[in-house]
């Protein structure tokens, strides 16, 4: 209940400011001035920044993000005022001009939120009259109304601001470091404890943040915040295993750095709030206290696989859970390093893997290619979606071009409003948005026949109808919408120049129009939307793992030489994969399940495994080989390797009963006979493909039993 006052207060808010910012723009123009090519600009710029856009933030970040979209609005009115010459230019424009900024999406979610109402704006010049001469007037409207619904954001009502990405990763990172220090006084087992971590890792998938909150942007700021916040998810989970299990008492050597990780996330977490960089001894590092975390990691791997009180060798339990503890500080260790790049540092990376941070020295420029270059690719939902509008757009634009029809423009803002991402949900759109074009559109003519030509009535109502449209319409779904906008645009257009009932009939006819086109071209194009699309983005994400899982586990039994300076080919595939499936999965969870299709499959882990892979390819291949690794242990580690690679390949199928991988443990006989010193980069990789065949079994739908601690843990 709180939550649905919230929205229609949130909603009314937004309405109020769209309202204020139209009615100031529009009647000075209209009434005033007699510029009505401007009016109809001040009317229509609130509306597509206001109302078809949803811009991320609230308050002055709104408006801030109003003002930058202006300039780039101007440009598109000019380009459809130059092509509004003929239908063919006009629709050829319409086709670039559709794509291009429905493919900014990659780029983030500013763009991507700004889009759809730039694209208004290229369709409102592109239409005929051919009349370059209004011009100055289209941009003086496009500029008052910017700058007006800048204002109404800033300061009428404005929204209180939502916790940003950087903040909920600090608040993650706090309650990290209350858990490893618990660890570290011994408290557990707490199951209890152990779910609060994991619920607070779930909260920071990106899937669970709106749109605009996502950091999806192309650039280095959001590629390290996005990387931080995989990593605290990693991080929690991680220390909720340690905290659901029964503590080693004695062990200082983990102690020790749980104390490290507890101070690297209290300091990361204040830097993140602070939104600048703690300045330490070394450029750009946050601090963990006495010694950089990445110092206390190496004293561990020298000490771990020692004695644990000088007298016996360390248990194989003990040698299991210190490489959970490695495996967090690794964690802790990219979240503090990837939160430095994200707030401005330059981190000059001593003994972290390149690849895990290629990023880091790229301009943005390389960046933005990269990002582009790796979404243009029918297998990218975003670039599915780019295709569809702008092919839906382009063939309104021919057919209202065509037909001569009143109005057009109104068809193509149909296309652009209905159409979704699966022909299911368009025309469940479509269907509604019918029924209510077809009421509003009578009301609308009732209100016309009844007033004539009285413009003083439509001005009175204006104002009181736009303030009700604009706030039930976007809670009450496309068919309250489309029938409070008819009497909008009806009550609005009346004023700008005489007209008649036939504006309701008119208006009904586009609507239908542009319906019907964004129906044929949701049900030619990709109609089953990332529903169909996750198989494969998932299926060559688990492809792209398998060789990495042999790769690395190769590394550190045979040596796997100097680290390379930027990603390996084979990173660079995964990475590619990730990243087009985390796209996938993000539509898949807005799309409504009209099946069962993808339902027996644990997506996110899918998305674990191969984010998991990643990290233990990164970080796993920091040895020069195990030369005094005995023959049996060597094929051990290979066979295991085998099992989680070919498991892998399998998944990638799909098959109807799961998968089911249970790579041998390390035989204690075997273990017996490996070097002490070897021993616990060993139980590295041990761990490591437990955790991959756990999330391998979860991911394909065999629903494993919950795991011990040697299965859960790893990179």
């Amino acid at each position: 209940m709180a939550e649905g006052l919230s929205a229609v207060a949130r909603t009314g808010r937004h309405a109020a400011h769209v309202t204020a910012a139209t009615a100031a723009g529009f009647y000075p123009a209209l009434y005033l001035l007699d510029r009505p090519v401007a009016g109809v600009y001040a009317l229509f710029t609130p509306i597509a920044f206001g109302i078809l856009s949803p811009l991320p933030g609230a308050g002055r970040e709104r408006a801030a993000t109003v003002l930058r979209a202006v300039p780039a609005a101007a440009v598109l009115v000019v380009l459809g005022t130059v092509l509004a010459v003929g239908t063919w230019p006009a629709v050829a424009g319409m086709l670039a001009v559709g794509f291009a900024l429905a493919f900014g999406a990659v780029c983030g979610p500013r763009i991507a939120g700004a889009a759809p109402g730039l694209q208004l704006f290229y369709i409102l010049a592109c239409f005929p009259p051919y009349e370059p001469g209004t011009l100055p007037q289209r941009l003086a409207g496009l500029a008052v109304g910017g700058a007006l619904l800048a204002l109404a954001e800033a300061f009428l009502f404005p929204d209180a601001p939502e916790p940003s990405y950087r903040e909920r990763i600090a608040d993650a990172l706090d309650a990290a470091a209350r858990a490893a220090s618990g660890v570290v006084r011994g408290e557990g087992p707490d199951p209890e404890e152990a779910g609060r971590l994991g619920a607070a890792g779930r909260e920071l998938r990106l899937s669970r943040l709106p749109a605009g909150a996502r950091p999806t942007g192309a650039g280095r700021t959001d590629r390290a915040l996005a990387q931080a916040g995989a990593a605290t998810r990693r991080l929690l989970d991680q220390l909720a295993l340690l905290t659901a299990h029964v503590p080693a008492p004695g062990d200082t050597v983990s102690a020790d750095l749980l104390r490290g990780i507890a101070a690297s996330c209290t300091e990361t977490a204040a830097a993140l709030r602070r939104g600048r960089r703690e300045r330490g001894r070394d450029r750009g590092r946050v601090l963990a206290g006495p010694q950089l975390l990445e110092e206390m990691v190496a004293d561990f791997l020298k000490a771990r696989g020692g004695a644990s009180d000088g007298r016996e060798p360390v248990p194989r339990a003990v040698l299991v859970r210190r490489s959970t503890v490695l495996t967090a500080a690794v964690s802790a260790v990219t979240v503090r390093t990837a939160a430095s790049l994200a707030l401005g540092g330059r981190e000059r990376l001593h003994g972290l893997p390149r690849e895990q941070f290629w990023y880091a020295a790229e301009g943005t420029a390389r960046l933005v290619a990269v990002r582009i270059r790796g979404n243009l690719t029918r297998r990218s939902v975003v670039f599915q979606n780019a295709l569809r509008t702008a092919l839906g757009l382009a063939l309104a634009r021919l057919v209202a071009g065509s037909l001569d029809l009143t109005h057009g423009f109104w068809v193509l803002l149909a296309v652009l409003t209905l159409g979704r991402t699966t022909a299911g949900a368009t025309w469940s759109a479509v269907r509604a948005a019918a029924a209510g074009t077809l009421a509003g559109a009578c009301a609308a003519g009732l209100l016309i026949v009844g007033a004539g030509g009285a413009s003083g009535v439509y001005a009175a109502l204006l104002v009181p109808m736009m303030l009700v449209a604009f706030t039930l319409g976007p809670l009450g779904g496309p068919a309250r919408g489309q029938g409070l906008f008819t009497l909008v645009v009806a009550t609005a257009f009346a004023q700008i120049a005489p007209v008649t009932w036939r504006l309701a009939e008119a208006r009904l006819v586009d609507v239908l129009t542009g319906s019907a086109i964004g129906l044929l071209c949701g049900l030619l194009a990709w109609p089953a939307g990332a529903r169909a699309e996750i198989r494969y983005a998932m299926s060559g994400l688990l492809r792209a793992a398998a060789p990495l899982v042999r790769a690395a586990s190769a590394a550190v039994t045979d040596g796997g030489g100097a680290p390379p300076d930027g990603p390996s080919p084979g990173v660079r595939l995964a990475l590619h994969r990730l990243r087009i499936a985390e796209a996938a999965y993000a539509q898949y969870r807005t799309e409504p399940a009209a099946d069962g299709s993808g339902a027996a499959h644990d997506w996110l882990a899918v998305l674990d495994h191969g984010s998991r892979t990643l990290v233990g390819a990164y970080w796993l291949p920091r040895t020069d080989g195990m030369p005094g690794l005995p023959p049996d242990a060597r094929r051990w580690a290979r066979k295991a390797a085998e099992e989680v690679a070919t498991a892998t390949v399998r998944a990638a199928g799909f098959p109807p009963d799961g998968v089911r991988a249970r790579p041998a443990p390390l035989p204690p006989e075997v273990a017996a006979r490996v070097p002490v010193p070897l021993l616990a980069p060993l139980t590295d990789v041990e761990v490591w493909l437990h955790a991959l065949a756990h999330d391998l079994e979860a991911g394909s739908g065999a629903r494993p039993e919950e795991a011990p601690l040697p299965e859960r843990a790893g990179p």
